[in-house]
This record gives structure tokens, sequence and C-alpha cells, in this order.
């Protein structure tokens, strides 16, 4: 089957990418039918303890990673002789930050869970073990590694083996109608089988992690470094949680019919992540060449997103309510509002994909952070308004309007205005119109 290229890029390598991330494809199918069973066999009250515990935890853990994954990869591929010092060094340190993360987290629950309708002591233990299960990701550096040597395939055969594997035991869990801390088992699961095949699939190349040593001016200096990417990546996942954790005050049954319409509407993200990661090189090889075609393959990209999000977008807006009710046998039906609203929040995470490429290429990251704060801090103002009035709605919402400001904060910036204004043509299917009128 051919796949459909854009106008303007190199057809052959776009299909050839897309063609490549077929193994994604499959995990995240795989992925998305055994969690819509796992949310149907929950119900809202149980799935929303979940997944408030998991934002939780996520929005903790992006401290846990003190932003070293790209200096990790730099200092490797700069220093080769040094790894085992950079390597010690960093896993040291995400351990302490991670091992940090599980008594701070159930400390958030204590003193927050009397603004829930239903709280239970029985969250804590959840929510402590999650935190547990993220301690595991300070073997990610052994991730960093092979990214360093272009050897990510290790990684990805390692995933997809964790994935089977996890699927399997959720479907047990169903099976034989086992209780919500064995789902929360397989997280911890997941984390370590991730953590032990990066163990030996990096012992295997030779490499001994005992050999590993940390070393106190490298940590000084890690951590220096990659301090502006913490405060980044924190930021980043609290534009994405924190809905979810604000809502734990009106109840967890309306966290878990709030996050059951949230995971249908983002099922789908992965797709337009791989077509602007796809024609990213094409983007920086035009920038350097033809500064022209630069913008009209940018153009070019931003009227894809759009036309794959809007019929899609309209479709769900109209059948959102019967959607949710097949999906999930009728236990969630007070979703499909929340779906037909937030479904719409996509076409501005698309075309914030997009130009998130443009800021890198032009080396705005400042810009591209201070875009991602913005859209961070209006969620969480939005959420504290809208949320006690029409709780899960008053979420979707948030979620749409502060996907639109953190993707449209470049029309306040001179330099990057025209970049807005292409955007906002594709928006409203301008450059659409002028294609036709072409013709």
């Amino acid at each position: 089957m051919k796949l459909p290229g854009i106008k303007g890029f190199d057809e052959e390598a776009f299909n050839k990418y897309l063609k490549n991330t077929g193994w994604l494809m499959f995990g995240k199918i795989i992925s998305l039918i055994v969690n819509l069973a796992i949310t149907r066999y929950l119900g809202p009250i149980l799935f929303g303890d979940l997944s408030f515990g998991l934002s939780l935890v996520a929005i903790l853990a992006a401290i846990g990673g003190l932003g070293l994954d790209t200096f990790i990869i730099r200092e490797v591929i700069q220093e080769p002789s040094k790894r085992d010092e950079i390597l010690g060094t960093s896993i040291v340190l995400r351990m302490v930050a991670n091992g940090l993360l599980i008594p701070i987290a159930i400390g958030i629950y204590l003193m927050s869970h009397s603004l829930s309708s239903n709280p239970g002591y029985s969250l804590t233990l959840l929510i402590a073990l999650l935190a547990f299960a993220s301690f595991f990701k300070s073997f990610n550096v052994i991730d960093s590694f092979f990214q360093s040597q272009v050897q990510s395939k290790y990684v990805v055969q390692i995933q997809n083996l964790s994935l089977i594997i996890t699927s399997i035991f959720k479907v047990l869990i169903i099976t034989f109608s086992l209780p919500l801390i064995y789902i929360v088992f397989a997280y911890i699961l997941d984390a370590v089988i991730l953590a032990t095949g990066l163990i030996v699939a990096y012992q295997n190349r030779g490499l001994k992690i005992l050999n590993w040593r940390f070393n106190k001016e490298r940590a000084k200096f890690l951590l220096i470094k990659s301090s502006p990417l913490i405060l980044s990546a924190v930021m980043v996942t609290i534009y994405m949680k924190i809905d979810v954790v604000m809502l734990k005050s009106v109840g967890s049954k309306a966290v878990g019919i709030y996050s059951s319409a949230q995971n249908l509407s983002e099922a789908w993200y992965f797709i337009p992540s791989a077509i602007v990661t796809s024609v990213f090189p094409a983007l920086l090889n035009a920038r350097k060449t033809d500064l022209s075609r630069y913008e009209k393959r940018l153009g070019n990209l931003y009227d894809l997103l759009v036309y794959i999000n809007i019929p899609i977008a309209i479709f769900i807006s109209f059948f959102g309510a019967d959607i949710i009710h097949i999906a999930y046998s009728g236990k969630y039906d007070g979703a499909g509002p929340m779906l037909s609203i937030h479904i719409w929040s996509g076409i501005f995470v698309f075309l914030g994909m997009a130009s998130s490429q443009y800021l890198i290429a032009e080396g705005y990251t400042k810009i591209s952070f201070y875009r991602t704060a913005a859209g961070a801090m209006a969620n969480i103002l939005l959420n504290f308004w809208l949320i006690p009035k029409y709780a899960g709605v008053g979420a979707s919402i948030a979620t749409l309007i502060a996907c639109f400001i953190s993707t449209f904060y470049v029309l306040l910036i001179p330099k990057t205005r025209h970049q807005g204004i292409m955007m906002l043509k594709s928006l409203f299917l301008i450059t659409a119109f002028q294609k036709i009128l072409k013709r």
C-alpha cells in the first residue's frame, strides 16, 4: 500500500520512514485495545484512581529524569573514553532523584486528598507503587548510550518484548477478575522488564555496569547544564497531565470519566508525531539551501496536519457519545461531550508539534519553553475556574484553550509571528482555497 506523501518533500524517504514505524503502530494498537479492556473492567471510580496516580507520578517523574538524556548522548559522543564515568554519575543522580519521588508523591497526596469527595488511603499505596515503578527509569541512561551509538534497535526490541508480556498479564488480570493493585503491578513489571532488558543488552555488547563510577565534579557539571531542561520537562508534563490531577477535587468517578475521553482523543497522536519527525530532516536541508522552499514545506506540513485532523474532529464531535458508549459498553456514557470537545485540541497539538520543529531549526529553544509554560499556566488557571463549575467538561474546555494559547504563542513574538500567521491560514483553510483557485 502506498502511503500519502507531502508536496515538496522526498516522497520515497517519507514513505520509507512511515513504513519503518509499522512496529510502533502495531504496539500502539495493541496498547489501545488492552487499555480499552482495562478501562471497561475497572469502571469509572477505580479507573479514576489509577489515572490520578499515573498523572501525579508522571509530573514528579519529569523531575526525576533531571533532563539528562540529551546531555548523556552528547557527553558520550564527545568523550567516549569517559563512558563509564558519564553513565555511572548519571544513574546515581537519577536513582537519588527517583528515590525521593516515592515519599514526595505520598506526601503530596496525603496533604491534598481531603480535597476529594471520596478520599481513600488505598490510593496512597497505589501512588507509592507507581512512584516505585518510576525508580527503574533510572536505567534509561543505557537507552541514551545506545542512542549515542545509533543502536536504538536494541531498545525497540526490549520495548516490544515488554509490551507483549505486560499485555498478556493485563488480559489475565481481567480474565481472573483481579483487583486494581494487580494492574499497578503490571506497570512495575513493565518498568522492571525494560530496566533488565537494557542491562542485558548493554552487557551483551561486552560492556560492564560494574565498571561504572560516580564523579562528583561530573555530577555538578551535568546538573548545572541540565537544570533548564528539568524545568522544561516539568512544564510539558504539567501542561499534559495537570487537568487529571486537579479534577480529583471533584472525585475519582469524574477523573475516570474524563480520562476515558482523553485517552481516546489522544490515542492517535503518534501518527502526526511520526509525520513531523519524518519530514524534519527535509526541513533542515531546505533551510540550508533554499529559504523559500523551506517556508513552503512548513506551510505544506501545517496544511496536511489540519487536513488529517478536521474530518476526524468533525466526525467525533457528532458521534462522540456513541463512540464512548460502544468503546466502554455504556460504563462511561457521560464522557461523550468531553470527547467531542477534547478531540479539537488535537489540531492545536499537531500544529504545535510542527512549529516546534521550526523553533528547533531556528534555534529558538527559549521561545519553545515559554510557549509550553504559557500553555501550562493557562491550563492551571482555566481548570481552577472551570472544573468547579463543569467538572470534566470544564477540564476539556481548559485543555482546548490552553493548547490554542500554547501553539499560537508565536504570534506574540515578532520574529516568529509569520509562522503563527501561516498556521492560522492553514487552520481556516485559507491556503487550501488559494491552492484550489490557482488550478
